[in-house]
Order: structure tokens, then sequence, then C-alpha cells
């Protein structure tokens, strides 16, 4: 199926999720990551949820790498094209950003060379490991710069589609995707 059409049918299947829903499918999620190959890296990339987006809350999944001792690192969009990453600690000062996005105010900044997991938002994915995300190519640009061996694992509410048809170069694949129902590998 192509792009858009996968997009539009995405976001209004996620706008159809109650709150209640959104928060036990994504417990539901965190906890399937526990049972996950992944926890030997170092750096852990988070995105931090954006709630009116109904995307899956991430506050689960950070709980987990805290209790691991684990660095996370979150994004904070730069300009109108990238993406910039900062450890977060305890004193990591967050703010929303003009998209919704809550985001580091400054802090230890981390190049993506050196992330070891990718915890990566989007809307749908495909049985080949294609992701669909918002379309405007921050996440595909990030990955590009990260190490080839980097994990990149996506967190989505519902289960793959056949095919995304129109998949472009620039369209990184994911290594797996984590649903409420289990782990998907590629």
């Amino acid at each position: 199926m192509k792009k858009k059409q996968l997009r539009f049918t995405y976001l209004q299947k996620r706008n159809e999720l109650s709150p209640s829903q959104i928060e036990t499918e994504s417990l539901k999620i965190a906890n399937h990551c526990l049972g996950l190959q992944i926890w030997d890296g170092f750096f852990y990339h988070l995105f931090l949820s954006i709630p009116e987006k109904k995307e899956v809350d991430t506050s689960f999944l950070l709980t987990i790498l805290q209790g691991k001792d684990k660095n996370v690192v979150v994004p904070k969009v730069i300009g109108k094209q990238d993406l910039a990453h900062t450890l977060l600690t305890d004193a990591t000062a967050l703010k929303m950003s003009s998209l919704g996005i809550p985001e580091p105010v400054s802090g230890l900044p981390v190049d993506p060379t050196l992330i070891d997991v990718i915890f990566v938002p989007l809307l749908c994915f495909d049985r080949g490991g294609n992701r669909l995300g918002y379309g405007g190519g921050f996440y595909d640009r990030f990955l590009a710069q990260c190490r080839p061996d980097a994990l990149k694992i996506g967190l989505s509410f519902f289960d793959p589609v056949d095919a995304i048809t129109d998949i472009e170069k620039t369209d990184i694949k994911l290594n797996g995707c984590v649903t409420p129902k289990g782990y998907f590998s590629f």
C-alpha cells in the first residue's frame, strides 16, 4: 500500500484510541521490550511521546531504561530538518517545543555513532521492516548517521501491514518492531 493512503488510515486508527487504551497498550509494549536481547548496550535513544498525537507512551520504557541504569538519549528538533541528541539526566530540563514535543533545553550532546539502540516512532510498519512516520524525514536522516549495527526498534500499537510499496532510497529499515502483541523481527 502507498504511504499517503497508509498515513491517512493509521492516523485515523490511532485517533480512535482512548487514553486508557493508549496507557494499557503502551505498558504491554514496554513489557515486551523487557524480553528482548537488547540490554547490553550503553546508549539508548528514546523519543518522548506527544500525548496529543496519541503516540505510544514511552514513559514506561523510560522507567525501564532508568531502572537498568542505561544512558538515555533524547532528541531535539533543530531547524526544520535535523535532530540533535542529548543525554537525559536528572538535571536535564525539558520544555515543550512548538511542535508539542518534550525536548531538552540544554545538556550533554551525544554523537549518533555512539548510540546502540534506537526506539523509533512510527505510524505503521510492514513485514519487511519498512516504517511509515509522519513524513518529515527526521528519523531517516538521523538513522543514516548511526552505526550500521545500531538496533532500530519501532514501537507501534498495530500489527504490520503486508507491504509499503513506495519505499525510497533514503528510507531506513527497522531491525524489529514491538507491538502490544509482541515482537516482530526483520
